[in-house]
């Protein structure tokens, strides 16, 4: 079973996938992925919205606890959505000790800033485990006026670094590192003891992550950054296709598909 003190002990690169329902993380934990995210992504991925923002802790919440039932191996880490923290620190500990308790998550995971540092060392230190996610945080969107690449310059790299340097002292066990220049999450990586996780990051980062509709071809689009390893969607609309060709022609269900009970045969 993978822990989040496992993280920093294996040799291999670390594969994150994000999944949002039982069945997916059942494949996921049997395909060997070391971590399970059930991502705030749900929002765009699952749920209809738009963005993140309108993600609820009670949707978080509902879906760890389907993620987290159909897993043995893999560790789950659950999103805290868009202000389930950072406004109040007893709420936001609550918000996440929920996360924990009620869905069984293993760890979070929050969108960090220099907000976040204190945060995360009360986090840790009353036991909950702590992923920071530094870069594009996408629950910023407004601020960054998009889904843009950060820390493409000087000043803003440093940050970066202060900031994944400032968050491994306050204890967090691992940094995912979103659409930041390969060299940058190179010189993170090189900096930390604890392992990166990146997402359009490059190489040099201890492990990568995407969001399952990104890798296995589920959606419609995909950010350069991704790779689709599949193509899912193709694959269902075909066999949903083929289902209603099979209905309207008559052919489904066939007679190995229906059962005759003899003892019934006066009802007409």
């Amino acid at each position: 079973m993978t822990t989040a003190r496992g993280l920093r002990e294996g040799d291999e690169p670390i594969t994150m996938l994000t999944a949002y329902d039982a069945p997916t993380a059942a494949i996921l934990d049997e395909a060997g992925i070391d971590v399970i995210l059930v991502g705030d992504s749900m929002g765009n991925a699952a749920l209809g919205y738009d963005s993140t923002l309108p993600v609820t802790m009670a949707e978080v919440e509902s879906r760890t606890a389907a993620v987290a039932r159909a897993t043995e191996d893999a560790l789950v880490v659950a999103d805290m959505p868009f202000l389930s923290f950072g406004v109040d620190e007893a709420e936001s500990v609550r918000n996440a000790g929920r996360l924990l308790k009620e869905a069984n998550a293993d760890a979070v995971k929050i969108e960090s800033g220099p907000h976040t540092v204190e945060m995360t060392r009360r986090m840790t230190d009353i036991g909950i485990p702590v992923m920071a996610h530094l870069g594009l945080t996408p629950q910023h969107v407004n601020r960054l006026g998009g889904y843009t690449r950060q820390g493409t310059d000087q000043d803003a790299a440093e940050e970066i670094i202060d900031l994944a340097g400032a968050h491994a002292e306050a204890g967090a066990f691992a940094l995912v590192l979103e659409h930041v220049p390969a060299n940058l999450a190179g010189a993170v990586t090189e900096a930390l003891e604890i392992p990166t996780i990146g997402i359009g990051a490059g190489p040099d980062c201890d492990g990568q992550v995407l969001v399952i509709n990104d890798a296995v071809g589920l959606g419609e689009w995909s950010p350069p950054f991704s790779r689709q390893f599949g193509d899912v969607r193709g694959e269902m609309l075909d066999a949903v296709e083929a289902y209603k060709e099979a209905v309207t022609d008559g052919e489904f269900p066939a007679e190995e598909h229906s059962h005759v009970e003899s003892a019934l045969d006066d009802l007409y």
